[in-house]
């Protein structure tokens, strides 16, 4: 099911053994445009700290309760590897964190016939004997650790401005995520300096550009398009019935 990023910030998080905080923000691969974290803060329990959450450790969210369970317990995440939110993610970070849970490495590609890596435990130091002072790693894949992440949060992005192949159409204000997938499918475009209280949902597939040091995104659509396609409303869910008169208006293909 299609829902907003705004419904879901906010939701609780329930580790196995008790509430762990709330969703504060989401973390999507600017490439791909996949949830990779659910930004957590724990408000008291762990004085305000937040923490990264995988895809991979939820159960089935409890829509009704705004609840999302979390297969870990409360002792684990307090031990996790700590974050600091104001600095980029690193890949090193990534790895500790992955090897820490026991997560697959979502960006490595796994051998042919094999399932997902998941990273090694931590690695041994042993002291190579004919060279005093030095140390190897012992039973450890090799890891790009200064690899860009391509992580961006749902929140740094909303506002960014939206341009159309022949001028800007408006700016970001929300996202539509695929609760199945953990997907984003849509930008939620506000048009009211262009074309007041209409609102027009863009798919990233229709992405020609993004200039994040601009904090701007440029659609490969015409205005005229933009104007006269199907209107988002946001009190009304998201079905496949408007996903393809969307699809069907631009004439573009379908991601389903």
């Amino acid at each position: 099911m299609l829902r907003s990023t705004k419904e879901i910030i906010g939701y609780k998080l329930a580790a196995v053994d008790g509430a762990i905080g709330s969703v504060d923000d989401l973390a999507f691969d600017d490439r791909t445009w996949e949830i990779r974290y659910i930004v957590g803060d724990t408000g008291g329990w762990l004085s305000g700290r937040q923490v990264l959450l995988s895809p991979a450790s939820f159960g089935q969210p409890d829509w009704s309760n705004q609840t999302i369970p979390v297969s870990l317990n409360k002792r684990q995440i307090e031990n996790s590897p700590g974050i600091d939110t104001d600095k980029t993610v690193s890949r090193k970070y990534e790895t500790e964190l992955h090897r820490y849970y026991g997560w697959p490495a979502y960006w490595v590609t796994p051998p042919p016939g094999e399932m997902a890596y998941i990273p090694t435990p931590a690695p041994t130091y042993v002291a190579v004997a004919d060279e005093p002072g030095v140390v190897e790693r012992d039973n450890e894949q090799p890891e790009d650790h200064d690899a860009q992440t391509h992580l961006r949060g749902v929140k740094e992005v909303t506002g960014y401005n939206i341009g159309a192949i022949d001028g800007d159409i408006g700016h970001v204000e929300e996202f539509i995520v695929d609760d199945d997938r953990w997907a984003i499918r849509y930008m939620v475009i506000d048009t009211r300096n262009w074309l007041p209280g209409r609102k027009v949902l863009v798919s990233p597939l229709w992405i020609a550009s993004i200039r994040w040091d601009e904090r701007s995104v440029y659609v490969d659509l015409t205005r005229e398009a933009v104007r006269n396609s199907p209107e988002y409303n946001p009190s009304q869910p998201v079905n496949r019935d408007y996903e393809v008169r969307l699809y069907d208006f631009y004439g573009r293909p379908k991601y389903w």
